[in-house]
């Protein structure tokens, strides 16, 4: 299978198991679960919530992470300021990365809005330099752009 259609198969099963669910926590349980499950060379898949200026931890899989992470800082807070998704090829090299994982070497960390706020950002590490190319980046967008029409579908951000 290649990306195009892991994408699009990933999309349905994320339509499936959240068209129905209005809590935004459970579905990020199952859509971290989902990905870090289906995505190869993946290390971490999670979710971080922007409360008061500041993104929290959120349902994740993988390895204990950074459970607080300043606005502006790092890769995640990076994509939050600049309301764009950020896709980076070799961490070590982003000024002000926050190595939460020591064996991480990229990551794609993706703005989750909700009325052009960003709420949340969904962060995704590899162990592999460049793991993630543009087919990744807009087959993760389109998933989360679902999930931002089903938290707006169930009015409920949590």
């Amino acid at each position: 299978m290649n990306k195009i259609e892991l994408y699009q198969e990933l999309y349905q099963q994320v339509e499936a198991l959240t068209r129905d669910e209005p809590d935004t926590i459970a579905n990020m349980a199952n859509i971290s679960a989902l990905l870090f499950e289906h995505l190869s060379a993946v290390n971490w898949v999670g979710f971080y919530r922007l409360i008061n200026n500041e993104l929290v931890l959120g349902p994740f899989q993988g390895k204990v992470a950074c459970i607080r992470i300043p606005v502006g800082s790092g890769v995640c807070g990076t994509a939050v300021s600049e309301n764009q998704t950020q896709r980076i090829a070799d961490v070590h090299a982003f000024e002000g990365h926050i190595a939460c994982d020591a064996t991480s070497n990229a990551e794609i960390v993706i703005p989750i809005r909700v009325n052009d706020k960003v709420i949340a950002i969904l962060d995704i590490d590899s162990t592999a330099l460049a793991r993630f190319d543009e087919e990744d980046q807009h087959g993760l967008e389109a998933i989360i752009n679902l999930f931002q029409n089903i938290i707006i579908k169930h009015g409920v951000v949590n």
